[in-house]
């Protein structure tokens, strides 16, 4: 049998993804499965949305040009503009998903050995891209005890070598649904001057900021050389498998290498497109009401895991995630636990394993994601399951208790 690459065998397994075969064998026994471990929210795609593409009027599905519709590009310069971006459709490449931009971000700035610096815990994905890119990654870790706030200046600073290319953020954050400010943005920008450094931003929850108000680092004009920003639109419309997301930078030289990784892989999808472009003729009531609808649940999820035994949570103003150091020995072993040995009134809950969010060894082994993006009623019973689990794992370990001016417990 012929033997399989050294890259394919180390790459990264997916944390959210790798206990489906689990899940499945659940189902399959008859146990319902509430799944928080992923981020595919219950709510409606737009009607309109949807109409566009059943009422497509092509004979054919041709490839699309590789930067995406123009029209799309040119209507996604109003889109911005909402957030105070001054764009040209030429600033925009349309890619397969967020997922997409990130990797395209990594191979056309970056070489293989250079190093970028990257809050933890993050966006799972980002491993893998990096791997695959050949980047190291330089993480500074924030603490659920602080609520996993955005580093200082002065930690990032401290990290900066002479292969260090790189910023890396997620604004608001998976997983942690913190919200960045206009001054923690500012101040990373000007370290980035400072070391002629590349800022990347993930903004694909910009829609999903509670208490605080969203700024977009596009805003900052005298980054443009710097900045690249992922996007998509999977999130704030409900619709992630339309496989849609966009880079956005103002630097003409990494527009120019985007693009030819763009031409390689032809096109992003056709129908993905002719969706996402009708979600800008969407009413402005969509957003508005989804965002209540997260608020909602948000604050009911939060509630219930501040009320269990040993939990520690931070109440999140961004995205729709809670992370939450819970009382077990390890998250993966728990959460695969959850699947192959409890239930509860024949339910159990899948959550997303946090060791997966770290890059450093031993980080993240009592804490889980979950993604509060089921209804409320739904949630509540997840969270029946979640407590009786606690309470029943033969693995529980105690967690350390901590004071920080009342947000945590324990």
């Amino acid at each position: 049998m012929p033997i399989i690459s050294r890259r394919g065998k180390d790459a990264y397994t997916s944390p959210i993804r790798h206990l489906g075969p689990y899940a499945d064998a659940a189902k399959a026994k008859g146990k319902h499965v509430y799944h928080l471990n992923i981020g595919n929210p219950d709510i409606n795609t737009p009607t309109l949305a949807l109409e566009a593409v059943r009422n497509a009027a092509e004979k054919i599905v041709p490839y699309s040009p590789s930067k995406g519709f123009t029209s799309y590009r040119k209507k996604l310069v109003g889109y911005y503009k909402k957030f105070g971006a001054d764009l040209s459709y030429e600033d925009i490449i349309i890619t397969n998903g967020a997922s997409e931009g990130i990797l395209f971000s990594m191979f056309s700035c970056l070489d293989a050995g250079d190093e970028v610096i990257i809050p933890e815990p993050f966006y799972a994905i980002y491993n893998a891209f990096c791997y695959v890119s050949g980047v190291k990654i330089v993480t500074i870790t924030s603490s659920i005890e602080n609520g996993y706030a955005l580093p200082s200046a002065k930690e990032f600073e401290a990290c900066i070598t002479p292969r260090t290319k790189a910023i890396f953020i997620c604004n608001p954050n998976n997983p942690t649904g913190c919200v960045y400010t206009k001054e923690e943005l500012a101040a990373l920008g000007e370290i980035v001057k400072k070391n002629d450094l590349f800022f990347f931003v993930d903004e694909v929850y910009r829609e999903f900021s509670y208490e605080d108000k969203f700024y977009s680092v596009l805003n900052f004009k005298d980054l443009e050389d710097h900045v690249v920003v992922i996007d998509s639109v999977s999130k704030r419309f409900s619709a992630c498998g339309a496989r849609v997301g966009a880079l956005v930078s103002k630097n003409p030289n990494i527009l120019e290498n985007v693009n030819k990784y763009a031409e390689f892989r032809l096109s992003p999808p056709h129908f993905g497109q002719v969706l996402a472009e009708a979600t800008l003729d969407v009413d402005e009531s969509y957003i508005n009401e989804v965002k209540l609808e997260y608020v909602k649940r948000r604050d009911y999820i939060y509630s219930r895991l501040a009320k269990m035994d040993d939990v520690i949570c931070k109440k999140p103003n961004g995205a729709f995630y809670i992370l939450a150091k819970i009382p077990i020995d390890d998250s993966v072993k728990f959460c695969k636990w959850l699947l192959t040995d409890f239930e509860y009134k024949k339910s159990t809950v899948m959550l997303a394993p946090a060791s997966g969010f770290y890059a450093t060894p031993g980080k993240g082994k009592q804490e889980v994601r979950l993604a509060y993006v089921l209804g409320v009623e739904t949630i509540e019973k997840a969270m029946d399951c979640l407590e009786v689990a606690l309470k029943e794992y033969p693995g529980r370990t105690p967690t350390e208790k901590v004071v920080t001016n009342g947000v945590l417990k324990h």
